[in-house]
């Protein structure tokens, strides 16, 4: 009998733990439904504001032994504009997340009513874009501002509201539970951690805005600290993000404590099949280990003396 690799977030049924993250092949409807084929489980969008964005000049993006920096600056069309593409991807019948951002509360606010009317079965607060001043890192520091985001927008939308945490920060568990406190549903851990390069010819920064974020497997160690630490003092669900580029992370994620993953840069080393193989992985490994479901193994990497 095959294992049930289904799991629940709010009230989010998906078929298995495997979210497309935002920023990476989100902002096309088409593309959103193309992943949707290939066996994620979930969509995320790319994070859009009220107002259209054109983002940073380049250089925005550079690769690194490990992974990628970008500072791209939250290009996107605004959230108007995206409402096609959203009904465009509720076609592939998988649940649809919208990442907003804002450059204060009401964008937010207006954002998440737009996508909520458009078909958005969860909204992702993005408040930790580690490039952008005054939607990023400085609300995922801010405890008192995270708080009154998440309340503002949870009065204003029916919808879940997830959150996507920044790892640049003193304390990621203190701001994880004033954000349970505040009203979320579930976290997303983590957004990129804050990174630099220097092209040592010029002798200058690689980045036009000199620091980016980094994602890809040099943060995998990073994002899976941060999930183990929050799911031992907040009991919502959590969604592991960073580095993940196979079926054994994903599964260490899980026994962190995270009920489901975003994958995001992995598709830039790969293709968008990764999804199809990491599911068979995860199948494999629970009828291994003998365990019918893959809520079975939720937090049982925790070790309590």
């Amino acid at each position: 009998m095959e294992p049930d690799i289904s799991v629940e977030i709010s009230n989010l049924k998906l078929r298995n733990p495997l979210i497309l993250a935002s920023g990476i092949l989100g902002l096309s409807g088409d593309t959103l439904n193309r992943i949707g084929e290939s066996g994620a489980g979930a969509l995320v969008t790319k994070s859009a504001g009220f107002s259209p964005r054109e983002g940073y000049d380049g250089p925005t993006i550079v690769e690194t032994q490990a992974g990628f920096l970008n500072a791209l600056g939250l290009p996107n069309p605004g959230i108007k504009e995206m409402i096609k593409e959203i009904r465009t991807a509720k076609k592939s019948g998988l649940p649809l997340i919208v990442s907003v951002y804002g450059f204060s509360i009401d964008e937010y606010c207006e954002a998440s009513k737009i996508a909520e009317k458009a078909g958005a079965d969860a909204i992702e607060l993005n408040i930790s874009c580690p490039h952008v001043k005054e939607v990023g890192i400085e609300i995922g520091q801010n405890p008192e501002l995270v708080s009154e985001i998440i309340k503002k927008v949870k009065k204003k939308i029916k919808k879940p509201i997830i959150v996507k945490l920044s790892p640049n920060v003193s304390d990621i568990v203190t701001i994880a539970e004033i954000a349970k406190e505040s009203g979320a549903d579930a976290l997303t851990a983590i957004n990129t951690v804050r990174a630099m390069a220097i092209d040592i010819d010029i002798k200058r920064p690689v980045l036009r805005q000199k620091i980016g974020g980094l994602s890809g497997p040099a943060i995998k160690p990073i994002a899976l600290r941060c999930v183990y630490e929050i799911s031992e003092k907040v009991r919502i669900p959590l969604i592991g993000c960073g580095g993940i580029q196979n079926w054994t992370d994903v599964v260490e994620f899980i026994l962190a404590g995270a009920t489901a993953v975003q994958i995001g840069t992995s598709i830039a080393y790969e293709d968008i099949s990764i999804f199809r193989k990491i599911e068979k992985g995860l199948r494999d490994y629970l009828l291994k280990n003998k365990h019918d479901s893959i809520k079975n193994i939720i937090n049982l990497g925790h070790v309590y003396d």
